[in-house]
């Protein structure tokens, strides 16, 4: 579980049979795990249950599905039900989301975000560790009338948040078993963001939490062409508050200054400088930056690193 990838497939004329078809590729490299994201199209968990059902060599999971117009039970039954299928290898992964696409898309207000994850999370654990709850807090009710088990979903299901704001760090020490920051580079993660989330666990009596380091790169030949894609696609993420301030703590004026694009041994060193801020973890991403070529010397090289 020390690399793997975020898989976003493209091309083709069916998106469940492609990205299964690329989870395949990255599984025969020698990958280890595949992430998957929410956007407004194929959906993260079912992703992540289908592939972790088609290719069994992959641990799977999602990075991650906002917890703002979901309902904690309902997303617990999903994942126990993504856990039931690939026999143990789901790992639930939450996100605040953004309120842009909060209050936008969903037309739900973006409120106390922060104190919705900490009651979504404490749920969570609550069904995780009893089978039941009967929570009501400000925000979430949640009550169990029913059972909350799935046969088979034996294994305990990870709680990972894609938190880097310090509020958010610290609801995840005391709540969640990690953290999946992306677009922190190993400045931001070593002197802000481990320590907190660290300190935060250590609190609240909790083991130390995974660190999984989410970071775009790619191996190319064709740095400019790979740069410049990156630049336009990565944009997104400028404006946004949350990530403009890890952006900055990281050295870094905008969020394709954060990409590691270059030959093997340029992405080797850098996910090394990764493992040494604290990365327990590093998820490389590549999304649509990458062609055919640079995408198998890509995961070449992260199973390579993931044997070492």
């Amino acid at each position: 579980m020390t690399i793997g990838i975020a898989l976003h497939a493209v091309g083709g004329t069916n998106e469940i049979d492609a990205t299964v078809d690329w989870a395949r590729e990255a599984a025969s490299a020698g990958v280890r795990s595949a992430w998957f994201g929410q956007t407004l199209g194929a959906d993260a968990l079912t992703l992540a249950t289908v592939v972790g059902r088609e290719v069994p060599q992959l641990h799977v999971g999602t990075a991650a599905i906002p917890v703002f117009a979901r309902h904690p039970l309902l997303t617990w039954s999903q994942a126990q039900t993504a856990q039931a299928a690939t026999r143990g290898r789901f790992h639930l992964g939450l996100a605040l989301g953004t309120k842009r696409i909060t209050e936008s898309a969903y037309g739900v207000p973006y409120e106390r975000p922060v104190a919705r994850l900490r009651e979504f999370l404490t749920v969570l654990r609550e069904v995780r560790e009893t089978g039941h709850t009967e929570f009501r807090g400000e925000l979430v009710t949640a009550a169990s009338a029913l059972p909350t088990t799935v046969p088979g979903a034996d294994a305990p299901i990870p709680l990972l948040v894609a938190a880097m704001g310090p509020q958010a760090l610290r609801a995840s020490g005391e709540l969640a078993d990690g953290i999946l920051p992306f677009l922190a580079g190993p400045r931001a993660l070593g002197e802000h963001i481990v320590p907190a989330v660290t300190a935060a666990a250590e609190r609240a009596g909790r083991p130390a939490p995974r660190i999984a380091a989410f970071v775009p790169g790619i191996v190319t030949s064709d740095v400019a062409r790979v740069r410049a894609a990156a630049v336009e696609q990565l944009a997104f993420y400028d404006p946004i508050p949350s990530y403009a301030r890890i952006i900055e703590l990281s050295g870094a004026e905008r969020a394709a200054d954060i990409a590691v694009i270059g030959d093997e041994e340029h992405l080797a060193a850098q996910i090394q400088r990764y493992r040494d801020a604290g990365a327990t973890e590093v998820v490389v991403s590549n999304g649509q930056l990458s062609h055919a070529e640079d995408r198998t010397r890509t995961w070449k090289l992260l199973g390579e690193l993931a044997a070492a």
